[in-house]
Parts: structure tokens; C-alpha cells; sequence
């Protein structure tokens, strides 16, 4: 009872925490260099572009067709900034979609999480700790 267990929380140095997160660390980034499941920096660059497009398209769309009623009908409501607006939100919405779906693929293709756990652990708790 009095020698206490070497795997124990109370007993791991800070040396062992500390070796056990870069080693986790390099592992992700070997991982990030071999695998490259989205082309790198080419790929961000498209896809900044995809969502600006994605915002500006309808935002145009709608200014033309505010524009071509409000020349059709006048009236003193302004349909240009309207239908603006309506395309900015519509565009928004868009983009957001298109993010979430993108973010939800590239989690699903990363490593598996880092264990906030010590293989020691899991066999202490196994004996019934």
C-alpha cells in the first residue's frame, strides 16, 4: 500500500505529459504531409473563391433585376436595394452551407483524435480502479 503506483496520475512527471503531446503533435503533422486529402494551399485558394462567387452571383443577380423593375415600374420603393439584399442573404446562406458541408468532409478525413488518455489508464480502469 505505502509503494504507490507508477502509472498512476499523481505519479507521471510533467516530462511524460510533455513527450506524449509532441509525439502526438508530430504524428498529426506526418499525417497532414502524407495524406494531403485537399491539395493544400491551391485548394484554399479555390474555395475562397467557390464561396466569393457563391456571394456575388446572386447578389448581382438580384441588383439586376431590382434595377429592370424599378426602370419598368417606378415607384418609390427602391427594388434594386431590396433584391440586393435579398441575393446578399440568399449568397450568405449559400456559402454557409457549402462551408459546413466542406468542414464536416474534412473532419471526417482526419486522424483519429489524440487520446486524452494514457495507456496505462485504460488498464487501471479495466482492473476496476
Amino acid at each position: 500500500m505505502n509503494n504507490p503506483d507508477p502509472h498512476s496520475r499523481k505519479s507521471r512527471s510533467p516530462w511524460y505529459t510533455f513527450t506524449k503531446a509532441i509525439g502526438n503533435k508530430e504524428r498529426r503533422k506526418i499525417y497532414a504531409r502524407q495524406a494531403k486529402p485537399y491539395g493544400g494551399v491551391w485548394f484554399g485558394l479555390g474555395f475562397a473563391g467557390l464561396v466569393g462567387w457563391s456571394i456575388v452571383v446572386p447578389t448581382l443577380l438580384g441588383m439586376a433585376l431590382g434595377i429592370w423593375i424599378d426602370r419598368q415600374f417606378p415607384s418609390q420603393f427602391s427594388w434594386t436595394l431590396a433584391l440586393m439584399l435579398a441575393g446578399l442573404t440568399l449568397g450568405c446562406l449559400i456559402a454557409w452551407e457549402w462551408v459546413s458541408q466542406e468542414q464536416k468532409r474534412m473532419a471526417s478525413s482526419q486522424p483519429p483524435e489524440d487520446s486524452t488518455r494514457f495507456p496505462e489508464d485504460t488498464s487501471n480502469q479495466e482492473e476496476g480502479e
